[in-house]
């Protein structure tokens, strides 16, 4: 019941305690795939999204876009910590990476990818 929701004081806080509450081993509220989770980063990719191929990493409430191709970030920012390890894991596993993007352009759920070592 809403009634026994906590108080939430912030935008922030609001959007990591709904995020929290929302996340299951596939999806997160907002429907798209969880393809890989580690040390706290969760990776996800979005059915027809905008080119050019890339992936969100979200990290408490930091989000970061990174393109597939050169591994550069497109959008937002995360910890350097988090960004390192993002980076790391995206390098390992790019081919992964590129073939379920090729999966989300056509509506197709993509894999699961390992999480970093």
């Amino acid at each position: 019941m809403i009634s026994q929701l906590p108080e939430i004081k912030g935008l922030k806080t609001a959007k990591r305690y709904c995020r929290m509450l929302s996340i299951n081993d596939k999806f997160l509220s907002n429907g798209m795939p969880i393809i890989s989770t580690f040390y706290g980063i969760l990776i996800q990719m979005f059915w027809n999204d905008h080119a050019p191929p890339h992936f969100h990493a979200l990290y408490a409430e930091h989000e970061v876009l990174i393109d597939i191709r050169t591994l550069e970030i497109m959008e937002g920012s995360i910890p350097r910590r988090a960004l390192t390890l993002v980076l790391e894991w995206a390098q390992e596993h790019r081919a992964e990476l590129l073939e379920n993007w090729q999966l989300c352009e056509r509506n197709q759920t993509p894999k699961k990818i390992q999480p970093l070592s």
